[in-house]
C-alpha cells in the first residue's frame, strides 16, 4: 500500500481520535470513548506501516503537523471554540513547515 495514503489514513484515524475525546466526556459515554480507542489504534497502526518507508522526521511531522491543524479545526466548526488572529497565524506556520520539510530536497 502507499505510504502516503497509510501516512493521511493516519492523520485522519488521529483526528478522529481527537476530536472524539471532547465528547467522551473523560470516557464517561461509551460510544465515543469506543471511537478514541479504535482512532488512535488505526492512527499508530497505520503511521507504523508508512514508516517503513518514509523517514522518521519527515513523517511524524506532517502527522504531528496536519494532525494538528485538522484537529483545531474540528474544534472551531465543530465546537464552536474561539478563533483568533493568533491562532490562524499560529495554523498557517504549522502547514508552511509541513510544506518546507516536504520540499526540502534530499534525504
Amino acid at each position: 500500500m502507499n505510504a502516503y495514503f497509510l501516512l493521511a489514513l493516519a492523520i485522519v484515524s488521529e483526528v478522529a481520535g481527537s476530536s472524539l475525546l471532547k465528547a467522551a466526556d473523560g470516557f464517561k459515554k461509551l460510544l465515543p470513548s469506543i471511537g478514541v480507542i479504535i482512532g488512535y489504534s488505526v492512527a499508530f497502526y497505520a503511521l507504523s506501516l508508512s514508516l517503513k518507508t518514509l523517514p522518521l522526521g519527515v513523517a511524524y511531522a506532517i502527522w504531528a503537523g496536519l494532525g494538528t491543524v485538522l484537529t483545531a479545526l474540528v474544534g472551531i466548526f465543530i465546537y464552536k471554540e474561539n478563533v483568533n488572529g493568533k491562532k490562524l497565524l499560529g495554523l498557517a506556520l504549522i502547514v508552511g513547515g509541513v510544506i518546507l520539510l516536504n520540499s526540502g530536497g534530499g534525504q
